[in-house]
């Protein structure tokens, strides 16, 4: 049974904003809906990401994240940094949206659910940060990562990027990724553990289902459970998470950049 979700997507498959959601059964399915944007990550965007995953519905066992389109997710709409920096110098507009990243990523992070990222063309920034949040990540073997924030002037502050590339990927790698900004390729991503399959882009449909199948078979406590003893160990690697921080060295470094 198909269920939509108030303001999201009608039965029949009208888009409302920029976010739009299915239920079908135990699987909730969100897709970021913006393909003619590349999926940029507006504030609009957050708000209604936020309004899907503020309240969890306890029925649902898997949410999937994807993207419209041809790419996943560009990465943060720089247009609207620009404007905010222009209504208040200090950034005040920067660090209300970086805080509702940070609330979106941990909303996925700890979503009672399985998280699923279905990646496909390009997953840049706050794209990237998006996929870490979820428990698993599936990529086309033609999708591209990338954080390029160092070269625009940023931090890597975005969502809790940070500490999840690092505990992913380890800091070595994290490090070399971020200073230099450069892409890396779906066979590269797996050898990081940023994805845990690469299939065809055709796939990707069929390797969510196949992950999909046996979790909504799992008795609900015990999958619950399952996931928050996951969430417990890795907190222990994360003890220096500094994403509390994020939207306070988002707007300064901003507003530091657009005054020199």
């Amino acid at each position: 049974m198909k269920v939509s979700l108030p303001g999201y997507l009608h039965p029949q498959g009208r888009r409302a904003g920029t976010v739009r959601s299915t239920r079908e059964g135990a699987v909730l399915r969100v897709e970021l809906n913006d393909p003619a944007n590349g999926n940029a990550v507006t504030d609009a965007m957050l708000n209604g990401l936020l309004e899907i995953l503020a309240v969890p519905d306890p029925e649902v066992r898997v949410l999937v994240l994807s993207g419209a389109g041809d790419d996943f997710c560009l990465g943060g709409d720089r247009t609207e940094f620009t404007d905010w920096l222009d209504e208040d110098p200090t950034g005040r507009g920067i660090r209300i949206s970086v805080d509702k990243a940070r609330r979106v990523c941990e909303a996925i992070s700890g979503n009672h659910a399985v998280t699923i990222a279905a990646v496909h063309g390009r997953a840049i920034g706050a794209g990237l940060a998006l996929a870490l949040a979820c428990d698993l990540r599936v990529g086309a073997d033609t999708a591209v990562f990338r954080l390029p924030e160092l070269a625009l002037g940023l931090p890597t502050a975005w969502g809790g990027v940070l500490p999840r590339l690092i505990h992913e990927v380890g800091a070595a790698r994290a490090r070399e990724l971020i200073l230099t900004g450069r892409a890396f390729d779906a066979t590269e991503a797996h050898e990081l553990s940023v994805l845990q399959r690469v299939v065809s882009r055709d796939g990707l449909d069929e390797a969510v289902a196949a992950w999909t199948r046996p979790i909504v078979r799992r008795p609900e406590a015990a999958l619950r459970v399952t996931k928050a003893v996951f969430n417990s160990y890795a907190a222990p690697t994360r003890l220096g998470d500094p994403s509390v921080l994020d939207a306070e060295l988002m707007a300064c470094v901003a507003a530091a950049t657009r005054r020199t």
